[in-house]
């Protein structure tokens, strides 16, 4: 939580010093930060969908990236949209970072097939953005992952619908954070009732079904890991009546157009 000093018209030096930290904090793709990440992937033999912030020259911006644990990373999405005073320290994003990445996830035991999954990411109020999640839709996601900071209960009610809307299973994780998990002279939202056990940011991870059933989650009030076991023909299960970039839709009467250069 900050203002970075800023109001219209003006912009405090203590705000540039804070911007200056903060941009001194950020990742650069590559470096030692990012060959990190990629290392706990292949240590841990998971498929990493991982929130950063993104430094590129002078800019910042608000990335997902893709890690694989074979391949490292593979790719990113820069968040289109920042929300409201965001839009002061992060950049936009474009066409060009709107992956769908496909991967196929091996099985345990030889006498089993492996499956191939369709992976996309959308951040925080992204999810908002109609046409953004029309085009995921369309290119067929089938785990949507969608990190946030919000832990508000109506987040909850959009993860639903996402899934119900898309026929696709839904993954959103969001932080658990105590002002004791940033620096003393962090801003807060009451200056005067400061404590080291005050919630900053309360959880509420979770998963959600194609058919939007909630299959784990919400996570609140701690940190922790959710885990579920997804049956992809779901997905087609769910589209049986519902395919909003198919029979459910009407090309003759809506126009869809995606600029991804």
């Amino acid at each position: 939580m900050s203002t970075f000093g800023a109001v219209v018209g003006e912009r405090s030096p203590s705000g540039r010093d804070e911007f200056l930290r903060y941009y001194k904090a950020a990742i650069d793709m590559p470096s030692p930060a990012l060959s990190r990440i990629e290392e706990i992937s292949k240590e841990t033999g998971v498929f990493l969908v991982v929130g950063i912030i993104e430094r590129d020259g002078g800019t910042l911006y608000c990335t997902a990236i893709f890690v694989d644990p074979e391949q490292g990373y593979v790719a990113k999405h820069r968040k289109l949209q920042p929300t409201a005073v965001e839009r002061i320290i992060w950049g936009q994003g474009n066409g060009t970072t709107l992956p769908v990445f496909e991967r196929e996830f091996k099985a345990k035991s030889d006498d089993i097939r492996g499956v191939k999954a369709k992976m996309s990411a959308t951040i925080c109020w992204e999810n908002y953005m109609p046409l953004l999640r029309t085009f995921y839709y369309s290119q067929g996601t089938q785990i949507y992952c969608a990190p946030t900071v919000d832990s508000r209960p109506n987040w909850q009610h959009s993860m639903v619908h996402i899934a119900l809307e898309g026929r696709c299973f839904v993954l959103s994780a969001c932080q658990f954070a105590q002002e004791k998990d940033f620096p003393a002279d962090h801003a807060v939202a009451d200056g005067n009732n400061r404590n080291p056990d005050n919630v900053m940011i309360a959880g509420g991870s979770v998963i959600v079904s194609p058919l939007g059933t909630v299959l784990a989650g919400p996570l609140l009030d701690g940190e922790g890991v959710l885990t579920a076991e997804l049956d992809l023909d779901d997905c087609i299960r769910g589209k049986f009546d519902l395919d909003v970039v198919g029979h459910y839709a009407r090309p003759d009467v809506f126009e869809f157009n995606v600029n991804q250069s």
